[in-house]
């Protein structure tokens, strides 16, 4: 019975996390890394095609948006997320292909100007990304699941986005089990629409993140309507656009909620009848998801609006670009506006376009109200760029860039330190992952010091014991290097079925003699075939 830490660990992105119990392999999350990463990930201890489980905490890519890729490479197991969770998967995995396909088909055309040019292939594609949706199993909230004899989980909420949970996993070997929970990502408190993260009370063992280990929010609650309400007055008095980069789920409807107070009670005088477009198919499709999960995710003041009939995300002036032909048109009006584009990092997608049309115009504000990767554009922004390129054109910083003070998804150092101190027993061992080194290697003192509790932040590759309560493998960081291209098209399709293969003959140990004969047989056939 073992546990390893595959990623985000001393890195807040790329979250995985590997789990062996008797003859089943299990993966926690299998995310994507974005922005600078500082260390090297340890690979997976088996072939993809060999993994029988993959638990999601939650829908967020960091966290879910390598399982296509998982499916490209032979995966054919069940995948255990909640309800919501399930939901938001079917759209952002899909996403996430049409992006992988789009950025590939970029390159190619511009790789083909030059001399040396060698076609790039996208990580994944559709066809994965719909094969990986079939492979969920949709989980009710606080319902125990049996996955198999030597495994049970249950989801709990978490609070950090709709859907978003932590995970006991049960795990049962050679007459023994042990209880393991993994965090997700811990929400902050007093959000608008969701519930507060739930505690869990019993645990042998704890996997948390720290992505805000080494900061407080706001002491005191912060007015965000009124907040928000200033920075609209000023921008459109000075005849400019809000430009809201933010994550198409969680984050959009977050501030579709707080617009709709401000249009409800006219707070913005003389611009009452402003406009607000969110140019993010993504997110339109996310807030449909967000309407049906209502009952089952939303909190008490949310929920007072809908018993009342009314939409706590929708409002009169609310326009939808779904096209790219809708999107374009935005930037031809010359209204005062907000405009709400993914993504939220200012990576990719249709935010970059509304930066290039904004950012040089000294009357708009570009609005950041989410966490900003080291590495990514929007934190070269936030820490006072002068002029970023964007489609290969320099563009000037000037207009206003300001932060939503406090608004933040994750929980900060006090709300991790209340989780954690929920359980009514210390955990034998408590592994802090999911921060920036710095904040992950001090959040982990402060737990040890301040608080008595066993932690430890591992490094990718690390192994721990889970019967013996010893470490097998203690990993030292690795810095990251540039990485070989792996296969790619169609040999890593063949690759990849290899894998698969080789998964399901070793799956074969105990099947009756005759059908072993009968496979050993046909693979053969199929190797004369070919040689």
């Amino acid at each position: 019975m073992r546990l390893a830490f595959i990623g985000a660990d001393h890195e807040v992105t790329g979250s995985c996390h590997y789990l062996e119990v008797g003859k089943k392999h299990i993966l926690v999350d299998y995310g994507m890394e974005q922005g600078v990463n500082v260390f090297e990930n340890a690979p997976l201890p088996v072939d993809e095609a060999m993994i029988d489980y993959v638990f999601l905490t939650h829908a967020h890519v960091d966290h879910s948006g390598l399982l296509p890729l998982l499916y490209a490479k032979g995966f054919r197991g069940q995948v255990f997320a909640t309800d919501a969770t399930a939901d938001l998967c079917s759209i952002m995995l899909r996403d996430c292909a049409h992006i992988q396909t789009m950025e590939a088909e970029w390159k190619n055309r511009k790789a083909k100007r030059g001399a040396d040019f060698q076609a790039v292939d996208p990580l994944y594609t559709m066809e994965d990304a719909e094969g990986i949706i079939k492979r969920i199993v949709p989980c009710h909230y606080d319902t125990v699941v049996e996955v198999c004899d030597e495994v049970k989980i249950r989801f709990t909420d978490i609070g950090h986005l709709l859907g978003s949970s932590s995970i006991e996993v049960w795990l049962t070997e050679d007459g023994q089990t042990k209880k393991i929970v993994f965090s997700g990502d811990i929400g902050n408190k007093n959000q608008p629409i969701l519930r507060d993260p739930i505690p869990t009370e019993e645990a042998d063992y704890v996997v948390m993140e720290s992505t805000y280990g080494d900061r407080y929010h706001s002491r005191e609650r912060v007015d965000y309507v009124k907040e928000l309400t200033q920075i609209l007055q000023e921008t459109f008095d000075r005849g400019g656009n809000v430009v809201i980069p933010s994550f198409a789920v969680g984050r959009t409807q977050e501030m579709l909620y707080f617009l709709r107070k401000i249009k409800v009670d006219k707070l913005v005088k003389g611009h009452e009848r402003f406009q607000v477009y969110v140019d993010s198919p993504l997110a339109v499709e996310a807030t449909e998801i967000f309407q049906d999960n209502r009952v089952e995710c939303f909190d008490g003041e949310a929920m007072e609006l809908v018993n009342a009939g009314i939409n706590p995300i929708s409002f009169a002036g609310l326009k939808l670009a779904i096209t790219s032909d809708e999107s374009k048109l935005i930037n031809f009006n010359e209204e005062p506006k907000v405009i709400i584009s993914a993504s939220g990092m200012c990576e990719a997608g249709r935010i970059r376009h509304h930066l290039k049309h904004n950012l040089w115009r000294e009357e708009c504000t570009i609005l950041f109200v989410g966490y900003q990767a080291v590495g990514t554009l929007g934190r070269s922004i936030v820490e006072g760029a002068t002029e970023v390129k964007l489609f290969g054109e320099t563009i000037q910083v000037k207009a206003q860039i300001k932060q939503l003070a406090g608004i933040s998804g994750h929980a900060d150092k006090d709300g991790l330190i209340d989780w954690i101190s929920a359980f009514k027993e210390k955990p034998k061992k408590v592994f802090v992952v999911h921060g920036e080194d710095s904040v992950c290697t001090a959040f982990t003192e402060c737990l040890k010091v301040e608080h008595g509790q066993r932690a430890y932040a591992p490094y990718s590759g690390t192994v721990f014991n889970l019967l013996s309560n010893k470490f097998e493998y203690e990993a030292e960081p690795i810095p990251l290097k540039k990485k070989v291209r792996p296969a790619s098209g169609v040999f890593a399709r063949l690759l990849a079925s290899a894998q698969r293969l080789l998964a399901l003959v070793q799956k074969c140990d105990g099947m009756a003699n005759k059908d072993m004969a009968k496979f050993a047989d046909q693979i053969n056939s199929l190797c004369d075939k070919w040689e």
